[in-house]
């Protein structure tokens, strides 16, 4: 199935989905899969080079998430109040920024800098492609544009499984600074369609006593920014001496909840999230899906080259099949409407790949290593979908960008929780028994996201309701 076979029938922009959004659309949405992906098979590298070990190299990684997390629902609601293509073309810059930055840094603190650069810069792709899925969705009367849902879930999966095969094939030719030079390019393909085909926004409503930006809800951003700062420092880093950071969180969590409770515009509106169940199920879901997705991804790609020997090209040719057989998956069951059985099938899938993690030995044959990123496709394939669909359907309508902007903060929460265990759990070096304990833990991870799918009753018919009249117009337009 191409990709042309899974978006609306209809081309013309007066009759169905725009398709001149879909470019910078998907690749605004790349970004940051690509940056995670890539940076998998360059972290020994990059610590061979500035004599850095797992520990302090997992640094690139939680900077990334870190500046990604408290982004991603900020970018999202300045999104939903003023439009994606200013937002979206500022942070397609910054991007490219970073990438300059990145590949001239001369040690790891200016390199990490530059993933934080970053991390920003990537935060209006995602949050600006699902806001314009849903005002044209309202736009030309089509509830749940399935075809483009599925076609934004399979570019993402696409290029967040080929990254390592991708930064394996740049460190060959240009070493490791070759994978932030690649955001360069990117940028600049991503401000000539943003700046060509993005909709102008018109200027926000302004009242005679207040100003556009007054609905930013600038205190209630900070503080939320805050207590994720203070525990993503005490994530990356747990211990005894760092005791102040899960206090100074749950105080900086509290003034945000008493804040966005009494103020009129808030910037999470927690009384709405607390009464939608379903969300916070979904967004719970998230962080445990992708603890194990990036836990495979970083702890797994290491492994492969410090405790099995590859070099950086052979582990990203390794993983290649994971690409593969996550597009298959994503592509076949994309227009199939039953969010509960992806989630259930990508659970199963999650536990046997971690459960073959366990049969892994220094001198594993590589049928055995091809094997696990087979199977872990499959869950790859299925959860970010379901995910995804899930906030289509579940959240309001006019907080959509910051909705999917918490989606994917969630998401690199797991991220860094992910980073952090295997830098603790692998010390100075990726052998195999910090695998099998990283696996271990990846086991009861996925043994947790699929009782709460279980429990999970709203599930249940997710997206059928609502899409039930969707046939009957694909009838009425075939004839």
């Amino acid at each position: 199935m191409t990709l042309r076979q899974l978006l609306p029938g209809r081309a013309k922009k007066d009759d169905g989905f725009d398709r001149r959004l879909l470019a910078p659309m998907m690749l605004g949405s790349v970004l940051n899969p690509v940056n995670s992906s890539v940076l998998s098979v360059s972290l020994v590298p990059i610590g061979a080079a500035f004599g850095a070990p797992p520990a302090q190299t997992a640094w690139l990684v939680s900077a990334l998430y870190l500046a990604t997390s408290i982004g991603q629902p900020v970018v999202g609601r300045l999104i939903d109040l003023f439009g994606p293509r200013r937002l979206f073309l500022v942070g397609t810059a910054l991007t490219g920024v970073a990438g300059v930055v990145g590949m001239l840094a001369p040690n790891l603190g200016v390199l990490i800098a530059a993933r934080v650069l970053l991390g920003f810069g990537t935060c209006s792709g995602y949050p600006a492609a699902m806001y314009l899925i849903r005002s044209e969705a309202r736009r030309t009367g089509e509830e749940s544009p399935t075809g483009v849902l599925t076609a934004l879930a399979v570019t993402t999966q696409t290029v967040a499984v080929i990254g390592p095969s991708l930064g394996g094939l740049l460190i060959g030719v240009g070493g490791w600074r070759a994978t932030l030079a690649v955001n360069i390019p990117l940028a600049l393909a991503g401000l000539y369609l943003g700046a060509r085909r993005l909709p102008a926004t018109p200027p926000a409503p302004r009242t005679e006593d207040r100003h556009p930006l007054a609905a930013l809800d600038l205190p209630g951003m900070g503080l939320f920014a805050a207590a994720l700062v203070c525990l993503l420092l005490f994530l990356m880093e747990p211990g005894a001496a760092q005791w102040y950071l899960p206090v100074l969180t749950v105080v900086a969590a509290a003034a945000f909840a008493r804040r966005e409770l009494r103020t009129p515009q808030p910037f999470i509106d927690l009384r709405v999230l607390s009464g939608n169940l379903p969300l916070l199920a979904t967004y719970a879901r998230a962080l445990l899906a992708y603890i194990v997705s990036y836990a495979f991804l970083y702890g797994y790609t290491q492994w492969l080259e410090e405790g099995r020997g590859l070099s950086a090209s052979q582990a990203g040719l390794v993983q290649l099949p994971l690409f593969a057989t996550a597009l298959v998956v994503s592509t076949l069951t994309g227009r199939r409407q039953a969010i509960r059985g992806k989630l259930l099938v990508g659970a199963a899938g999650q536990l046997a790949a971690c459960a073959l993690l366990l049969t892994l030995t220094d001198a594993s044959p590589v049928w055995l290593l091809l094997a696990v990123v087979f199977v872990l496709g499959v869950p790859q394939g299925l959860n970010s979908l379901a995910l995804q669909n899930s906030v289509f359907h579940q959240a309001d309508p006019e907080r959509m960008g910051s909705s999917a902007g918490l989606l994917r903060t969630f998401g690199y929460l797991g991220a860094i929780v992910a980073s952090a265990a295997s830098g603790a759990l692998f010390g100075q070096r990726a052998d195999t028994g910090g695998l099998h304990h990283l696996s271990w833990l990846m086991l009861a991870v996925s043994a947790l996201f699929l009782a709460v799918t279980v429990a999970d009753r709203s599930l249940r018919g997710l997206g059928a309701t609502r899409e039930e009249p969707a046939p009957e117009r694909t009838r009425e337009d075939q004839t």
